[in-house]
């Protein structure tokens, strides 16, 4: 789909990511509608890019509603906003769950059932989902977050084959880790020799490759990852006793003790 003179609604732009992303777009020809709960962020970002700001709370379905109401047309969905939500399940509240899942999962589910009505009529459109590579593979300490990206990439494989007659096109992006940003650049986890980064511009580029050229999937990840995740698919056990004697569960453990206060 071309981005050019397309109006994107952008989800979790107050983020490195996010930031990237609607540069990227914005570098593309897009008008933007950036979306975020601290305005203080939003704000600055949308004068630099000429932007819309709405600030919303994507866990709060009446807010959800009103972002929905006041984006109006939408020609390009990019659903980036997520919950690191790591951790044990016993460290959990139900509150804190319900949270992670509402913006997680309900909150991309409830924006393209919005969104996709108006694109079908037209005949054009992009849903765009921001999963990560825990879509495609569990590791400790991340079963809720888990849950919300396998459910992601599930929607996204789905939704592909159901609007694929009407025009409208719907990819899925996986990022491993991000460095400079994002859940895991936040908590400054040292990983193990041999395992690499991607930066927020190259899962920018990723999801501008996705929009432009309609991808079901792309990965952004060093290819080790990639395979590690591959793996991980068809032989979940195995893939689990290797990511143990890698190191995995004091990555995890340190993952989720740095993103605790954000659920």
């Amino acid at each position: 789909m071309q981005i050019s003179g397309s109006t994107v609604l952008l989800t979790g732009a107050t983020g490195g990511i996010g930031h990237a992303i609607a540069r990227a777009l914005r570098a593309r020809g897009a008008t933007l509608i950036l979306t975020g709960r601290r305005s203080e962020v939003l704000e600055p970002l949308a004068a630099e890019l000429g932007a819309r700001a709405l600030s919303v709370d994507l866990a709060s379905a009446e807010e959800l509603d009103r972002l929905v109401a006041e984006a109006g047309t939408v020609d390009i969905l990019v659903a980036n906003a997520a919950l690191p939500a790591t951790g044990t399940l016993d460290t959990f509240s139900m509150e804190e769950i319900d949270r992670a899942i509402a913006v997680n999962l309900r909150a991309p589910i409830a924006l393209a059932h919005a969104l996709s009505p108006s694109m079908i009529a037209r005949r054009s459109g992009h849903l765009c989902f921001m999963s990560s590579l825990n879509g495609k593979a569990a590791t400790p300490q991340t079963s809720i977050y888990n849950a919300t990206k396998f459910g992601l990439r599930g929607f996204a494989t789905a939704l592909r084959a159901d609007m694929r007659p009407h025009g409208v096109e719907v990819s899925a992006i996986f990022p491993g880790f991000v460095s400079d940003a994002g859940m895991f650049a936040d908590a400054g986890v040292k990983l193990p020799p041999g395992v690499g980064t991607r930066s927020p511009e190259d899962v920018a580029r990723a999801t501008i490759s996705a929009i432009e050229h309609n991808r079901g999937e792309v990965d952004v990840a060093p290819l080790a990852l990639r395979l590690g995740s591959a793996f991980a698919g068809l032989a979940p056990e195995l893939s689990a006793t290797v990511t143990r004697k890698l190191g995995g569960d004091k990555i995890a453990g340190e993952l989720a003790i740095a993103n605790n206060s954000k659920r």
